[in-house]
């Protein structure tokens, strides 16, 4: 399913495909007003995706998980940090595409 409707995963840097999918931060400026930041655009199919495999991978891998735990701590947002995970599997199955590995 991701592939399927994301073909361009494995051929672009990280910070291009995370917008693609609609995970990149984009900065909310208007004026003088600077309100935070938020994901916006993308692939909404690739973003749902996404979301629902980061939560799987906060509850199985202890990787996203210790990654999950501390951003949630420090920045008081579960949800972003929910997003956070699932930009970082984004990347990671990138580079795994790209460089043809197993994830270890």
């Amino acid at each position: 399913s991701l592939l399927a409707h994301l073909p361009e995963l494995g051929q672009r840097s990280p910070k291009s495909i995370a917008a693609l999918a609609g995970l990149a931060p984009f900065d909310n400026k208007s004026g003088k007003l600077n309100r935070r930041s938020q994901i916006q655009g993308g692939r909404s199919r690739v973003r749902r995706a996404l979301y629902m495999a980061a939560l799987t991978a906060i509850r199985t891998c202890d990787r996203f998980k210790s990654f999950y735990t501390a951003l949630a701590a420090r920045s008081g947002s579960k949800k972003l940090a929910i997003i956070a995970v699932a930009r970082k599997l984004l990347v990671v199955l990138n580079a795994i595409i790209r460089d043809k590995i197993a994830f270890a």
